[in-house]
Order: structure tokens, then sequence, then C-alpha cells
């Protein structure tokens, strides 16, 4: 082992690109709308999500090399005993995070929405005149961009950066109380209730378009006569048309359904999505349980609100800290829990806003629906998941703080006492507060959560709003009941041409 393991780790990493972006193309691809794609829309959200995804690998890949640089004895390794090396791996690690955060700094205030609002809503008049106005504009905002490089190079522009990643990780806060809380408790829960059958849908809807027939031939026999219908009559049979058309456009999807060969093999993993189904919940209850317990420790034992509620250790036994720890001894499982663990994070955050939809408070912007969505809903799905995934971090930390904060480090206590005459006897410890500065190596990813204490306190009190919101949310999930097999297929704001589109 050598100090360039942790970057061999990296770029091991970067063999799963084609990966990530195999699997952003067919997830954008799968909720796109057939009728308004545009390729600029397209590869601009695929590449959000991508940044996304890569960016949430961030957490492993900080302790991984902390961890590595010591034997299980709590010595330092021969290529990590110099502190100029491993401050060169800190550095790297350090500027890994700094750049994929520009990126998202840079998708999030400029890329994606200039995709949005100069892009996709252009009138064709109007490109000749935006490209001359750019191409006069483009010396003086190149000059800007120089600038901004200039300045992040030098010490003043790493606070910038970091108060500006700080804030926006605030914005993800709300993001991951809204859509990651409930996409923990719709996800699983939808596995385990599974879907309606496709026969007594079909069923269901025949009996309900014969019922809406019956109330429109009732309504028109009122004008036999030759009287005109009232405006209040005219308002329901609008009503009831508009209804029917519905009706029958779900019984076409019903019928292909029925005839889809997904639905049966669906019906064939049933025990399958139940078994994960309940694994989902247990893991979602193990979180909540392991950040309550977090912060009730930063509670009792934090110096309070000025300090950021920050604590150095637990002193709560964490449950999920706990098991990341037992489980150091075995190489890699620690590395792929944690893994799985953000992972986790980011799945059940696309399942919350798949299944919630894009909203501004109480105002519903869009709807993600397969093959239905519009440009500016995924452009806004993936920024909301950039937004998520920086808060991830914290999440994590307040998960297992112990573990993120030093890895599976372990250090050597001096043993007291007259037995005691070898220099380089004593306990070994798992690194933690109590531990001399110079035997531990803290995380890039702690230090940086931690840079500006009143964002620490706002993170800890979404904390709770986090806690009180999947609860709110395996509530109402628990309460609603079956999905539709063909749920968010067809809606009454539909087009017959997109719908005959979907089906053929």
């Amino acid at each position: 082992c050598h100090s360039g393991s942790p970057h061999l780790l990296l770029l091991s990493l970067t063999s799963f690109l084609p990966v990530i972006l195999a699997f952003c193309w067919v997830y954008i691809r799968k909720f796109q709308s057939r009728q308004e794609s545009e390729v600029v829309s397209t590869i601009t959200a695929i590449c959000a999500l991508a940044v996304a995804l890569i960016s949430s690998a961030l957490l492993p890949v900080d302790i991984f090399p902390v961890s590595f640089m010591k034997y299980p004895d709590g010595t330092y390794k021969e290529w990590a005993a110099n502190n100029v090396t491993r401050g060169q791996i800190e550095d790297t690690v350090l500027y890994g995070y700094y750049t994929l955060y520009s990126i998202i700094l840079f998708c999030v205030f400029l890329w994606i929405p200039f995709v949005y609002f100069y892009y996709e809503e252009r009138d064709d008049d109007n490109v000749n005149k935006c490209s001359v106005r750019i191409l006069q504009e483009n010396s003086t905002q190149w000059e800007k961009v120089q600038y901004l490089f200039e300045e992040l190079g030098s010490s003043h522009g790493l606070p910038a950066l970091s108060f500006s990643i700080s804030t926006l990780t605030l914005i993800g806060m709300l993001a991951v109380i809204t859509y990651t809380a409930y996409g923990m408790s719709v996800l699983p829960l939808n596995l385990i209730k599974g879907t309606r059958s496709v026969a007594y849908e079909r069923l269901e809807n025949t009996e309900d378009i014969d019922d809406v027939e019956h109330q429109i031939e009732k309504l028109k026999s009122k004008c036999i006569d030759g009287r005109p219908l009232s405006s209040r009559d005219r308002h329901n049979l609008q009503e009831l048309e508009g209804k029917l058309q519905v009706l029958q456009r779900r019984g076409r999807h019903l019928e292909v359904a029925e005839r889809n060969c997904c639905t049966k093999v669906g019906s064939a993993l049933r025990p399958f999505k139940i078994i994960l189904g309940v694994f989902f919940i247990l893991v979602a209850l193990l979180f909540t349980v392991a950040l309550f317990i977090s912060n009730l420790d930063k509670a009792l034992h934090s110096a309070g609100i000025r300090s950021g509620f920050i604590i150095f250790g637990t002193n709560l036994t964490n449950p999920l800290n706990e098991l990341l720890l037992a489980l150091q001894p075995v190489f890699p499982l620690d590395y792929i829990l944690i893994t799985v663990i953000t992972m986790y994070f980011v799945l059940t955050s696309m399942a919350g806003i798949r299944n919630m939809g894009i909203w501004f408070f109480w105002i519903r912007l869009y709807k993600i629906r397969p093959k239905r969505t519009r440009p500016q809903a995924l452009l806004f799905l993936c920024m909301i998941l950039l937004l998520i995934v920086l808060h991830t971090s914290y999440m994590i930390y307040s998960l297992a703080p112990q573990y993120v904060m030093y890895g599976s480090q372990k250090y050597l206590s001096p043993t007291t006492g007259p037995a005691s005459g070898n220099a380089t006897s004593g306990t070994t410890r798992i690194c933690d507060a109590d531990a001399p500065e110079d035997q531990c190596t803290v995380t890039r990813s702690y230090l940086f959560l931690h840079k500006f204490w009143f964002f620490s306190t706002i993170y800890y009190f979404g904390n709770w709003a986090f806690i009180g919101a999947f609860l709110v949310g395996l509530a109402v999930s628990c309460c609603r009941g079956k999905k539709s097999v063909i749920e968010g297929e067809v809606e009454a704001d539909d087009s017959d041409l997109s719908d005959d589109e979907y089906v053929h």
C-alpha cells in the first residue's frame, strides 16, 4: 500500500461514470415527454443528475483516505507518516469538494436557469436577436468569469465559496424535509402494498363509463323537444363529457397494461417487492431513531445555539454509528454501508419528488409522470436533487457523527504506570474527540460542515423538522390505499394526441 492508493480510489470511481451516465439517460428518458422533448434540456438534465450522483459519493471517498492512512493497531503507515503527504491527500479531497460543489453552484445559478428561461421558453423569432446580444457581451462576461476563478483561487475566494455552498445547503435542507422525508415512507409502503388488480380496475372503469353515459343521456333528453338547456345543465354536461373522455382514456391504458409483459413480471416479483419494502421501512426507522438520538445528544451535551450544537464525539449510544464502527475490522463493509446509506438518501429523494411533484409552497408547479414530464419539470427535479445532495453529508454526519468525523481510524493511547517502559506501547482506541490532535485526522467533510456555526444551528433544528415530516408522511402513506397500475398516466389535462402516442 502506498500514497497513491487513495488517488487510485478516485480513479476507480471514474470507471463508474459510464454506468452513472447510462442510468441518468434511462431515468430522464423514462419520464420525459415525447412531444416536448428537446436536445439541450435533455443533455442538461442528464448531466445535472449525473453531477448529483457523483457528488453524493464524495463522503465515502472522504472517509476512505483518513481511514486508509493507519494500520489497525493505530500507527500510521509508512507513506502517511509524513505530515506533508497527509496534507497533500487531504488537499486533494478538499479540492474535490470545491470542484464538484462549484459545478453545482454553476448548474443551480447559471446553466439550469439559462436553459429553463432563455432556451425552453424562447420564441423562434428571437433566436438571432438573442445570439447577437450574447456575442456583443461575450468578452465582458468572460472577463468576469476569469476574475471569479482568480478570486476563488486565492484565500479570499474560498470563504465566499464555502458561504455560498452553505446557503445552498440550507435550501437543500428544506428539500430534504419536504421530499426525502416523504420518499422514505412512500417508497417502502408502495412496495409493500403493491398495485390494484388490472382486471378489477377495468371492471370498475367500465361501470363508471356506463354511469357517466347514462347521466349524459339524461341531460340531453331535456332538450329533445327543442328547448335549450339551462346554463347549469350545460355546465354539468361539459363536465360529464370531459369525465367520460378521461375514463375512456383510462380504459385504453388499462387494456394496454393488462397485455403488457412488465405488469406480469411485476406480479411475479411481488414477494421480492414485499421483502424489499420491509427492508426499506426498517432502514428508514433505523435512520429516524439514529437521528433522534444524535439530536438528543446535541441538546443535552452541546454548548447550545451559539456553538451550533456541535459536540465532539458521542455521549449516547447511536445504533448506526455503532454498526459502522463494528464493521470496521471487516474491510470494506463499513465503506459499502456508508455508500449504501448515501445512495439510499438519493433514491428516496427521487421517489419523493416523483410522487409529490414540484411544489412552490401550496402551489403545484409540475407533475412527474412517465413519458409525460415537461422539460422544465425535469430541470427542476435535477436542481432539487443537486440541493438535496449538498445537505446529505450533514444528514449522514447526524446519523453517525463519530464515524463521519474520523472514519475507522484508531490511535495508541499511552499506558501510564511503571510497566509502560516502551514509548510505542499503549492501548489501541477508536479515534474520538479525546484523541491527540496529531494522532487522528478529521475528514474534510466535517470541517466543511462546521465552518459557520449559525448554519449548524439551523441544520440542527432542520433535523427535528425532518423527523416530524417523516412521521407525518408515514401516517399519510399508511392511510392511503393501493396505487393504480396506471398511476399518473391519465390526467384530465392530457390531450388525446399525447394519449394516443403513449398507448400506441
